[in-house]
C-alpha cells in the first residue's frame, strides 16, 4: 500500500494535508546544529539511528506556556538531545511540543504512542498526533503501556491496531515500530509475536533489585538486537497510601521519584550503565534538567556507588511487580 492508498482509506488524511509545509524548518533554526561533545549518543539497535542517551519526554511540556515549551525544547536541542517522546495521554503535551519542535523537526527523532488497540482507533489517534505534532511522519510509533494479555490479543487480532501500524509504515507515515509495557509477562509476549524495532521499558535500581522486574525483558530484547529505551530511570517507589494527588511534591510523577540531587543522579547513572540506548527522565522540569547535566558529563557507575544505591533500595516497595503465579 502506498501513501495515496493509505490516505484514501481515511486513516491519516487530515493530519497530512499540509505535510510539505510542516516539514519546512523555520528560518531561525535552518542552520542550527547540535553541538558536538555534548550529550553523547548511542546506536538504537538495528535501526542505524544514533540517539542522545537522554530523551525529552512530553510530560515536560504538559500544561506549560507555549513560550516555555519552545525555550526548553531549544535548550535540549542545543545541549545535544535529538530524541523526543510524547503521547496523547500526556494531556496537552502534543499541542505544546508540535510548535516548539517544528524548527528542528528534520534533525531530530520523534517518537509517539497510542493506547488504542483496534485498527480504527489507532488510525484516528495517529492522524491526530501527526496534526498536533505538525509533521507528516513519526520516526517511531509505539503501542503504549501494554499491560494485559487482552492488550496483546487485541493488538494482533482481527482489525487490531497492528494492521494500522503496518499500513502506516508501508505508506511512510512511520519509520520504526515499537511498544512500551508495564508488565514483564506481556512484554515478553509482544516480543514473541513480532520483530519490533524498539522497546520502551521500566529500568531502574529498585525494580531490578527488589522485584526482578526487567532483566529478563531486556535480555530478550538484546537477543533480538532491538533498540532498548528506558522508562522510570529516576523512579523509586509508590507514593504513601492516603496521600492526595494534590499533595504530591512532584505532580507530574504518578510515582515517588528518587530524591534530588544525589539519589536521583545515582539512579540515572545506574540505568545508563545498563546496556540500553537512552532513558526518558520524569516529566518534572527539575529532574529533566538534572538528567541533562548528568548525561553531559556521564561517568560509569563505580562498584561502591552501586552498592550504596542498592542498599537504599532494600525493602523499598517497587512501582511494578511480576504477575503472581
Amino acid at each position: 500500500m502506498d501513501r495515496r492508498d493509505f490516505l484514501k482509506k481515511g486513516t491519516v488524511a487530515a493530519g497530512l494535508a499540509a505535510s510539505q509545509k510542516v516539514l519546512q524548518p523555520l528560518a531561525k533554526a535552518a542552520g542550527r546544529t547540535a553541538p558536538s561533545g555534548s550529550i553523547p549518543k548511542r546506536r538504537l539497535g538495528k535501526t542505524g539511528v544514533e540517539l542522545s542517551i537522554i530523551g525529552l519526554g512530553g510530560m515536560v511540556v504538559k500544561d506549560v506556556e507555549p513560550r516555555f515549551a519552545s525555550e526548553i525544547v531549544a535548550e535540549a536541542y542545543d545541549r545535544g538531545i535529538n530524541y523526543f517522546d510524547v503521547a496523547p495521554t500526556y494531556g496537552n503535551a502534543q499541542e505544546r511540543l508540535g510548535p516548539a519542535l517544528e524548527p528542528y523537526r528534520q534533525k531530530v527523532f520523534l517518537a509517539c504512542k497510542t493506547t488504542k488497540r483496534d485498527k480504527s482507533g489507532a488510525g484516528q489517534e495517529l492522524e491526530e498526533s501527526l496534526r498536533l505534532l505538525r509533521t507528516d511522519h513519526l520516526d517511531l510509533y509505539q503501542f503504549h503501556a501494554v499491560t494485559t494479555q487482552e492488550d496483546v490479543e487485541k493488538i494482533f487480532g482481527p482489525d487490531g491496531a497492528m494492521e494500522t501500524f503496518q499500513a502506516a509504515r508501508q505508506a511512510g507515515m512511520i519509520r520504526f515500530m515499537g511498544f512500551s509495557a508495564h508488565s514483564v509477562e506481556n512484554a515478553l509476549a509482544m516480543l514473541d509475536r513480532y520483530a519490533f524495532d524498539t522497546i520502551l521499558f521500566p529500568t531502574n535500581f529498585v525494580l531490578f533489585s527488589q522485584a526482578n522486574f526487567g532483566p529478563q525483558v531486556l535480555e530478550r530484547a538484546r537477543q533480538k538486537k532491538m533498540g532498548i529505551l528506558a522508562l522510570k530511570a529516576m523512579a523509586k517507589t509508590v507514593w504513601p497510601k492516603g496521600m492526595k494527588e494534590s499533595d504530591r511534591p512532584n505532580p507530574k510523577c504518578w510515582y515517588e521519584p528518587a530524591a534530588l540531587p544525589e539519589e536521583a543522579t545515582l539512579a540515572l547513572r545506574w540505568t545508563l550503565s545498563q546496556r540500553i540506548t537512552a532513558a526518558v527522565p520524569p516529566g518534572d522540569e527539575k529532574y529533566f534538567r538534572l538528567a541533562m547535566d548528568v548525561a553531559q558529563k556521564l561517568q560509569p557507575l563505580q562498584p561502591e556507588e552501586e552498592k550504596t544505591l542498592l542498599a537504599r533500595a532494600a525493602g523499598v516497595e517497587p512501582i511494578f511487580h511480576l504477575a503472581k503465579a
